[in-house]
């Protein structure tokens, strides 16, 4: 009596195991991450107290979700460790900066803009340009640039320059 109700437990045990084991497999692309890396920034002078910062980077989906852009931002900390916000620039006017602003080089990727969307197990190749109050020679010695981005669901994701 004893010897079959440990074998009965035995493979309830495993059974239950192989469930739960089951639907961790099933969910694993369920969870959304966004890794990703900035590749290049570029910068330039608008005028004598404000300066311009192009920031190309690339990102990969590789969860079974849709991912959503909300909101784009572009911070910038400079050498004594003070944040600035950047202005983001918009697709049709970063296509001016880039005619205005020949220093800049050729616009290689497009904007990452607000409703952006990169399918599931999908990567993308896309640009932000953010102009900063500070002058270009203290964008050139800034400690970093961080690259936020917000999912319609509210999930943040930060790329930092390295």
């Amino acid at each position: 009596m004893q010897k079959n109700f440990l074998v009965a437990f035995g493979i309830g045990l495993a059974i239950i195991a192989l469930a739960v084991g089951g639907i961790f497999i099933m969910q694993r692309g369920d969870r959304m991450q966004l890794p990703g890396k900035i590749l290049k920034v570029r910068t330039a002078p608008l005028d004598d107290d404000s300066s311009i910062a192009v920031i190309d980077f690339r990102i990969a989906n590789p969860s079974d979700i849709l991912f959503e852009v909300r909101e784009v931002t572009v911070e910038m900390t400079d050498s004594q460790g003070k944040s600035y916000l950047g202005q983001s620039v918009s697709e049709v006017d970063a296509k001016r900066l880039f005619e205005g602003l020949p220093v800049l080089g050729p616009k290689f990727n497009p904007t990452l803009i607000t409703r952006d969307r990169i399918g599931s197990h999908g990567s993308a190749d896309r640009m932000i340009a953010a102009r900063f109050q500070v002058p270009l020679s203290l964008l050139d010695i800034r400690k970093r640039v961080l690259v936020r981005i917000e999912e319609v669901d509210g999930k943040v994701f930060e790329y930092v320059e390295r």
